[in-house]
Order: structure tokens, then C-alpha cells, then sequence
């Protein structure tokens, strides 16, 4: 072999094992400056949505930065906002000095994953801007840089109200609920000097902060009339997406003092506009809806509702809503005359606490009603916590009613005093009002004589000769169109597409993966 063979011998093997070493190396891990850096960088990629959703008057670029929300409250530190707000008000020194006095009482976490380096000085920067001259005009490099570098520009109201409600929510999570409510007070004064279409979705974000932070002050009776006094405001203006979210904030408000009247009243006169709903907006509406209907005695209606809401709510997050929507709704279905399944009470991290509903529906199941009194008698903390307990003595009947579906089924003729030993009744008159209106209401199948004081069952009826199967499919039908519906109205396509030049197949795809992240977020750090 020549020298030359050995030498490309040698050559190749060398870069085989370059290659090798490449192929394993493992990533190295950012470190937290780096991290600081990439999420400044987001943040200052939704200050550019913003801007142009202003130049553009296009709402959709708005929602698009409200949607990584979720991701974004849990990468901010004082640093980053600081930084953050700092490079948005450049030229609006007391905007900034106003904001950043909100969050000073916040001490600064040097532990966190997320810090960023003090801005360079002007001094310390000098050196960076090295000069060469141009064989053509001598003009420098840094002066090359200043002409192409964009001019600060005026800080638009929206880039304004999106600080506040990063100042409102990163206040909340660090647990400092005074500042928050006087951060969301100074905004909603702010936000009223406005009136832009591209600020809507904004102010139905800080209207919500700014219940969310009187509520966790325990301050929720003192802005019921300033909110009925927003939603007014909102609706004259045509602002859909605040007045939903003030509508749901207004009927919380007066469900939390059971004021179920003046909350009905209310929803009569208001529209709610399903178009500019979010999904969590429309699954509270629903379950307001619920609420309302079941205490005025509308079980099915009701039932209907809080099915929509557990179907609009997220399925793998927003525990708490999913826990107080089943609660009230496997009671609803109790009051109906059904009995729910028992995959309602298995979903993960709900099942402990709804093991007293379990308890409960059993009782009414096997229309035991001693056992019923035992189940009220040991939960009743936790009923009159939930707010189900007058909902839950209303179930009284229906037990009864089970109770003398079974012995119709079970006995050609009983008693009326068999009767009441079996149920636990007072006397045998209550006995005989009790089935004489069961047999109204066409619960069971039988006649009473007065006489002897019997209760004669009839013949069981084939149920298929009955109009139930009718009934039930229609309800099927029913169901399946709404949700066709609903689904049709929840498609949605920009305005004025035609006249814009279309967007590349690769700015596509970033937008709708961007979209895809963002609603996995939010699925997970839902705000229920």
C-alpha cells in the first residue's frame, strides 16, 4: 500500500470517528440566561402581534397572543417583566414608571430558571460597535445598523392593557391578591378611555381579573352594580366578547348570595352571544344556566345545560369546574327520575370526592329511605358546602317513588299498610296521597281500593307499545342536530380574505402548529 493509500486510509477513518462523536453527543442543556433570552424574544413576538393587529384592525392577532396566556404566566419572573415592559415603553417614561411600581413589593427570585442580564450601559457597549470603512462612501458599519434599525414607536393601547394584565396575573400568582386588585382597579379605569374594536378581546380578560381578584379579597358584593354598569357600556358599544364574559361574572356574582330571582331575571333581558364565547365562557354560561333552572324546578332543561357544559369544558384539566358541574348534575338526574351511570363517578381525580353523591344515588336507586336520611345525615357538611343540600331534600320523593315502582312491579296486591312498613312511612293516609299521586303522575301502573285499603296492580304493558322508544329516540335526534349545529356555528374564517395576498404553505404551518400549542395550554391550564 503507498504512502498517498495510507494517508486516505487514515483521512477516512478519522472523519468516521468525528461523525460517531457527533452522532452521540448528547444536547446540552440551555442555561438560564439563554432560556430568559428565548422567552424575551416571545414576548417581544406577541408585542409585534400586537402591533399589527393595531395597523391591521384585525381582533384574530389579539386572541392569537391571549391564547399563550397559560404558557406565558408561568415563565414570568421580575426580571422578565421588567425587561419586558421596559423595552415596550421606551418612550412613555411615566407609563412605564407606573406599571413598574404595581409589582415592587415583589421580591426578586434569583432562583429562578428564567433570569435575565441587566441591560449593557451605554459605556459598557461602546467597544461592541466596531467601525469599518466602506470602500465606497467610508460610512461605518454601526451607522449602517442605526439606518436600518427600526425607530421606537408610541405605545398603542393595546400593548398597554396586555402589560396591566400580565402585571394582574403574574401579582395573583405570587400571591400578592392586594396589589393585584389595585393593579386591576388602575386598568379598568384606564381601559374605560378607550374604545377600539382591537381592544375587546383584552377587556373581557381584564374584566375577568378584575372580579377574580375581588373575589379572592372576599370583596365580590362591592362591584356588583360597576359590573352591571360594564356590561351596559359593553353592549352599547358592541364589545360581544366583554359583555359575555361580564354576563357570566354578573351571574356568578349574584349565585354566590343565591339571588337565583334576580339572576334569572337577568339572563331574561340580557342576550348571550354564542359567536364571541369562548369554550370556557360558554361552558360557565351553561352551567349558570343549570343552576338556575334546577332551583326553579326545570329539571330537564336544566339536566340539558350542564351536559353542554361538561362537554364544553376541558376534559383533562379545570378540575374544580368539572367536580361542581357532575355534583349538580347527577342530582338533576335523580329529580329527572334517572339514575346515573357509574363511569360518572370513576373519572380520575374526581372519585373521592364523589363518593358521597355515590352514596346518595344508591340510596335513591334502591329507594331505601332510611338509608337516604343515613347519607344526608353523614354528608351534610359537605352537601351544604357544595350548595346541593335543598336540591338534595327534594330528592325525598323520588326515593319514595322508586320505592313504590319496585313493590308495583314486585306485587300483584299489597297493602297500603305493608306499604308503609316498607317505606318507612308516618301513617297509611300519608300512604294513600302518596300513591294516589304516583299513580297520576303515571309512575306505576295500578288502582287503589279505598275500601279494603289495597293497592291492585295492572298488568305490565309492553313498553314497546308505548310511545317511550318514540320519545327517546326523538331526544337522540335532538342531541345529534344541536351538536351539528354547534359545530357549524363554531366555524369561523377571517374577514376580507380575498383581498389579502395569501399566506406561504410554511406560514401556515407555523401558525397552526402555534395554534395547536397554545390550545394544548390552555387545555391544561384552563381558567375555571
Amino acid at each position: 500500500m503507498s504512502t498517498t493509500e495510507k494517508k486516505d486510509v487514515e483521512m477516512s477513518d478519522a472523519a468516521s470517528s468525528t461523525t460517531t462523536t457527533n452522532a452521540t453527543e448528547v444536547p446540552k442543556e440551555k442555561t438560564p440566561s439563554e432560556l430568559a433570552a428565548l422567552f424575551l424574544s416571545d414576548l417581544k413576538k406577541q408585542h409585534s402581534l400586537l402591533e399589527r393587529a393595531v395597523s391591521g384592525t384585525d381582533s384574530r392577532l389579539v386572541n392569537r397572543v391571549l391564547r399563550s396566556l397559560a404558557t406565558t404566566r408561568k415563565k414570568l419572573t421580575v426580571q422578565t417583566l421588567k425587561a419586558f415592559i421596559e423595552f415596550s415603553t421606551e418612550l412613555e417614561p411615566e407609563i412605564r414608571k407606573t406599571l413598574l411600581n404595581q409589582f415592587s413589593s415583589v421580591s426578586d427570585d434569583s432562583s429562578s430558571p428564567y433570569p435575565v442580564n441587566p441591560a449593557p450601559s451605554s459605556s459598557e457597549s461602546a467597544p461592541m460597535e466596531i467601525s469599518s470603512t466602506d470602500s465606497q462612501g467610508g460610512a461605518t458599519e454601526t451607522a449602517k445598523q442605526e439606518a436600518v434599525a427600526p425607530k421606537p414607536k408610541v405605545l398603542s393601547p393595546e400593548v398597554e392593557m396586555y402589560l396591566r394584565l400580565l402585571i394582574i396575573v403574574f401579582l395573583i400568582d405570587k400571591k400578592k391578591q392586594k396589589e393585584a386588585l389595585e393593579a386591576s382597579v388602575a386598568s379598568v379605569k384606564r381601559l374605560e378611555e378607550f374604545n377600539r374594536r382591537t381592544l375587546n378581546p383584552l377587556s373581557a380578560k381584564i374584566f375577568f381579573y378584575f372580579a377574580r381578584t375581588h373575589e379572592l379579597l372576599g370583596k365580590v358584593e362591592d362591584i356588583r352594580s360597576d359590573l352591571l354598569a360594564f356590561h351596559r357600556t359593553a353592549t352599547l358599544r358592541h364589545n360581544d366578547e366583554a359583555s359575555v364574559t361580564l354576563l357570566n361574572l354578573i351571574l356568578r356574582n349574584y349565585l354566590e348570595y343565591n339571588l337565583y330571582d334576580q339572576a334569572d331575571k337577568f339572563v331574561s333581558k340580557t342576550q348571550f352571544k354564542e359567536e364571541a364565547a369562548s369554550n370556557e365562557e360558554f361552558a360557565r354560561y351553561l352551567y349558570y344556566q343549570g343552576k338556575i333552572k334546577s332551583i326553579q324546578l326545570d329539571y330537564t332543561d336544566a339536566y340539558a345545560c350542564l351536559q353542554g357544559a361538561m362537554r364544553k369544558a376541558p376534559q383533562h384539566s379545570a378540575r374544580g369546574f368539572r367536580l361542581a358541574v357532575t355534583k349538580l348534575a347527577c342530582i338533576v338526574q335523580c329529580l329527572i327520575g334517572e339514575i346515573p351511570e357509574r363511569s360518572l363517578f370513576r373519572q380520575p381525580g374526581l372519585q373521592k370526592a364523589l363518593e358521597p353523591y355515590l352514596e346518595l344515588v344508591r340510596a335513591v336507586r334502591i329507594g331505601d329511605l332510611n338509608a337516604f336520611h343515613d347519607v344526608i345525615s353523614k354528608h351534610t357538611a359537605v352537601f351544604r358546602a357544595d350548595k346541593t343540600f335543598t336540591l338534595i331534600q327534594r330528592l325525598r320523593h323520588n326515593v319514595i317513588k322508586t320505592g313504590l315502582r319496585k313493590i308495583n312491579v314486585s306485587y300483584s296486591r299489597i297493602s297500603l299498610n305493608d306499604i308503609k312498613n316498607k317505606l318507612r312511612l308516618e301513617s297509611v293516609e300519608d300512604v294513600e296521597f302518596i300513591v294516589a299521586k304516583a299513580i297520576r303522575d303515571k309512575v306505576i301502573n295500578a288502582t287503589i281500593d279505598h275500601k279494603n285499603q289495597y293497592l291492585q296492580s295492572k298488568e305490565t304493558v309492553d313498553i314497546y307499545s308505548t310511545e317511550e322508544p318514540q320519545s327517546t329516540f326523538h331526544r337522540r335526534i335532538t342531541f345529534c342536530l344541536n351538536t351539528h349545529n354547534d359545530a357549524v356555528k363554531a366555524m369561523r374564517f377571517p374577514q376580507d380574505v380575498h383581498k389579502v395576498n395569501p399566506e406561504t404553505a410554511k406560514e401556515r404551518r407555523e401558525r397552526e402548529q402555534e395554534i395547536a400549542k397554545n390550545l394544548a395550554d390552555e387545555e391544561d391550564e384552563g381558567e375555571f
